[in-house]
């Protein structure tokens, strides 16, 4: 009996698929950690010959940061933005700013303890902002598409 070697299985063409509008299915993007998008037939189009592909008709969410740890460590580092951790940093800084502004205390700015505890909280404050995400743009994924960036895009935020 003869053996086969093992192949990765040829691509198919969503038309190949047989899909009517308005059927759903689930694509995963894994490369480290899994990330399901649902995807949607919206309008099968006849591709014109001018139009440049592919093209991204819509999405929407923000954009988390690449090696983020997948999507529930994303959610989850998203929520420390609205932390008691990060208040209390706000409060610092608010408490810093109004001595030095309000009661004119420019001492503070060359008092070391002072510039610890600020550097220490913008530090923290900054590392949750990476966090927020970048809001999802359709015009800036097509711009990318049309220079032929798809295979960069597929590698990193939007």
């Amino acid at each position: 009996m003869a053996r086969r070697s093992w192949r990765p299985p040829r691509p198919k063409s969503l038309a190949a698929l047989r899909l009517r509008k308005g059927a759903r299915f689930l694509y995963e993007y894994d490369l480290n950690i899994p990330w399901h998008h649902e995807i949607r037939i919206g309008e099968w189009l006849t591709s014109a010959p001018d139009a440049a592909y592919p093209t991204c008709t819509g999405g929407s969410g923000d954009c988390p940061p690449e090696d983020c740890g997948g999507p529930a460590a994303f959610t989850d580092r998203r929520n420390d933005l609205l932390s008691s951790d990060a208040l209390d940093d706000l409060a610092v800084m608010a408490d810093v700013l109004d001595e030095v502004a309000l009661n004119r205390r420019l001492d503070l700015l060359d008092d070391n303890e002072t510039k610890w505890q600020m550097e220490r909280t913008v530090a923290r404050s900054e590392a949750r902002l990476r966090w927020e995400g970048r809001p999802f743009s359709r015009r800036t994924v097509n711009a990318r598409l049309r220079q032929r960036e798809h295979r960069v895009l597929m590698h990193q935020q939007c």
